[in-house]
C-alpha cells in the first residue's frame, strides 16, 4: 500500500516535517540522503516525495496516488524518475554514467527529474566518485535521493553535499499494534515485531504458518530441557533440526528461544507486562520461580554465542543445537 504524508509524519516525524516544509516553500534540496535501518520506510518516503513532485492532481503537497504519474512511479515506469540498485552486489560506475546520460536529456514530461539510488553505500569507489561529480554539478530541476542502511560507509564528500534525513526504527509496540490492525493474533504480532523492524516483513512472517509452529516448538524445547538427555537430543533431531533447516530459520529460532529467557528475567524483576509470550504467562511464572537469575543470564549468553557461531562458522546446525541444549540443560 502506497505511503501517505500522514503515515510518514506518524512514523518518521522529523523526516516528514523537513520534506513537507521543502515542498510547501518550493525549496526542495537537490540531494537527500535517507539513512536508517531496513524497514524504516526510506524507499516508501522517496517514492512519496517523487509522487508529490510529479502528481497530476495533488491536494496541496499531497499526491492523489491514483493519477497516471503516481501509478507509473509506483511501477517504476515514469520516464523522469529513475531508480538504480546494486547489480551483482555493488553499484557500478557504468550505472552512474548511464544515470548521468539520462539526466543530460531534457525531461520528457515536465521540467523536473528525480533519481533514487538504493543501497548507496554499496557503490564501488569509481561509482562513488562519478556520483560525487554529479552531485557537485546538479542539473536544474534535478532531485537526487540516496538510500542507505550503512551511513558510516558513505563517502564524507557525498554526505556533505546531501541533506541527511535519519529514519528511526519503529518501536516494537507500535509495529505490533499495526500488525494487530491486520488481524494478526497478539501472540504472533509481539514476536514478529521484535524479530524485524520492517512492517512488510513482520506481516509476512506473522501470517506464515511456519512462524506459528516455530513459536510452539521453541516453547516445547524449553520444557524439554528438564527431560533426560537422550530424550532431549532425540527431540532436537526429530523436531527442531527439520523445522529450522535453513540457516536464517535457525537464527530466528534462536531469537525466539532467547526471548523466553528474556521473559523470565522480566518476570523476576516485576515487569511481567513486558513478556512477549504473555499468553503463556502462568507457565513463564512457574519457570521463573525455578530458574536462578544467574542461570538465565548465562543461558542468554550461550544462545548469543550460538548465534555468532551459526553466522561465522561452518559448524553443522544439528551439532550446534546439540551443544547449545546440553549447555542450557546444565
Amino acid at each position: 500500500m502506497a505511503m501517505r504524508w500522514e503515515q510518514l509524519a506518524k512514523h518518521q516525524p522529523v523526516a516528514a516535517k523537513m520534506l513537507q516544509s521543502g515542498l510547501e516553500k518550493g525549496r526542495i534540496s537537490h540531494a537527500y540522503l535517507f539513512e536508517g535501518q531496513r524497514g524504516t520506510g526510506k524507499k516508501a518516503a522517496s517514492l512519496l516525495l517523487a509522487k508529490s513532485l510529479f502528481c497530476l492532481s495533488p491536494s496541496g503537497i499531497a499526491p492523489c496516488l491514483e493519477c497516471r504519474n503516481c501509478r507509473r512511479i509506483d511501477s517504476g515506469n515514469h520516464p523522469d524518475v529513475r531508480m538504480i540498485s546494486p547489480d551483482g552486489g555493488s553499484i557500478k560506475k557504468e550505472q552512474i554514467e548511464w544515470l548521468q546520460q539520462e539526466f543530460t536529456k531534457t525531461a520528457v514530461e515536465s521540467d523536473k527529474k528525480m533519481y533514487i539510488v538504493e543501497h548507496a553505500d554499496q557503490m564501488t569507489a569509481s561509482a562513488a566518485n562519478s556520483l560525487l561529480k554529479f552531485l557537485e554539478e546538479p542539473h536544474p530541476g534535478t532531485v537526487a535521493v540516496l538510500l542507505t542502511e550503512q551511513y558510516h560507509r558513505m563517502l564524507g564528500t557525498i554526505i556533505s553535499r546531501c541533506q541527511v534525513l535519519s529514519f528511526r526504527p519503529l518501536p516494537p509496540a507500535e509495529l505490533a499494534a499495526r500488525l494487530m490492525e491486520e488481524r494478526v493474533p497478539p501472540s504472533l504480532a509481539l514476536l514478529a515485531a521484535h524479530v524485524t523492524n520492517s512492517y512488510d516483513e513482520a506481516l509476512a512472517i506473522s501470517q506464515d504458518r511456519w512462524f506459528a509452529d516455530a513459536r510452539t516448538l521453541v516453547l516445547q524445547l524449553y520444557e524439554m530441557l528438564g527431560k533426560p538427555e537422550l530424550q532431549l537430543l532425540f527431540f532436537i533431531h526429530d523436531r527442531v533440526v527439520p523445522h529450522f533447516s535453513e540457516k536464517h530459520q535457525l537464527d530466528l529460532g534462536l531469537d525466539l528461544l532467547l526471548y523466553i529467557y528474556r521473559d523470565l528475567l522480566h518476570i523476576q524483576v516485576g515487569r511481567s507486562e513486558d513478556a512477549l509470550y504473555r499468553d503463556h504467562l502462568d507457565r513463564l511464572q512457574q519457570w521463573a520461580l525455578s530458574c536462578p537469575q544467574r542461570r538465565i543470564l548465562d543461558s542468554m549468553e550461550a544462545i548469543l554465542q550460538a548465534k555468532a557461531r551459526l553466522n561465522t562458522t561452518n559448524m553443522s546446525q544439528a551439532l550446534l543445537m546439540e551443544q547449545l541444549v546440553l549447555q542450557l540443560k546444565r
